[in-house]
């Protein structure tokens, strides 16, 4: 029996390896022997060794010379565009809240439609003004003192920031310029921090 059983098996596995197709069958008696020590599972859609599908790093493939991060000179435009953007959204709404305090007493008509889009207009206008301004400031800043320096760390952005409060506020007077310095100090100053928390928490960096 078991001799026509192994013959049938070997039988199947030469027809199929013929046509390449199939593979040759085996019995649980003929697969009980066979050690399964130091062998890795394999996954039965790829059939390749899971292990090598797992990666701890990022792996791709850069242009010579080039950078595995973007640098300022890259991410001025996102943050150029994504500020007046931000200014943009935020005026409008603060347009709107404002068109509909001031015309409260005013019935639901043509004048006073007319009335609440220009205060959404002038509002996002000049907030996306604002915040495009700072942010045009602030990368050049940071462009600069990178290419003088010749190196990229937290120093370029407080330094950056700080800048870009005091030049905000060069019209101000010599207090409007230190407080100006000042606010834009803080804020650099927490940004660089909130970007090396995990790092001074002694953790690496969560990946998504």
């Amino acid at each position: 029996m078991d001799n026509s059983t192994a013959g049938s098996g070997a039988y199947k596995a030469g027809f199929g390896g013929l046509f390449g197709g199939g593979a040759p069958e085996y019995s649980n008696t003929e697969l009980a022997g066979v050690p399964l020590t130091g062998m890795s599972p394999l996954s039965p859609y790829l059939n390749v060794d899971p292990r090598y599908l797992v990666q701890d790093s990022d792996e791709f493939i850069l242009p010579t010379g080039a950078n595995k991060t973007r640098g300022r000179f890259e991410l001025a435009f996102f943050t150029i565009g994504g500020s007046c953007m931000t200014g943009a959204a935020f005026g409008t709404l603060n347009g709107l809240r404002m068109g509909l305090k001031e015309t409260r007493d005013m019935a639901w008509s043509k004048p006073r439609n007319v009335q609440i889009l220009n205060m959404v207009t002038r509002q996002g206008a000049s907030w996306a003004n604002t915040l495009g301004s700072v942010a045009l400031l602030y990368s050049v800043f940071g462009v600069a003192i990178e290419k003088a320096r010749g190196a990229e760390d937290d120093l370029n952005t407080i330094a950056a920031g700080t800048l870009t409060g005091m030049m905000y506020k060069s019209t101000s007077g010599l207090k409007g310029v230190a407080r100006g310095g000042l606010v834009g100090l803080a804020l650099s100053g927490l940004y660089a921090l909130y970007n090396n928390w995990d790092h001074l928490k002694g953790t690496a960096p969560s990946r998504y």
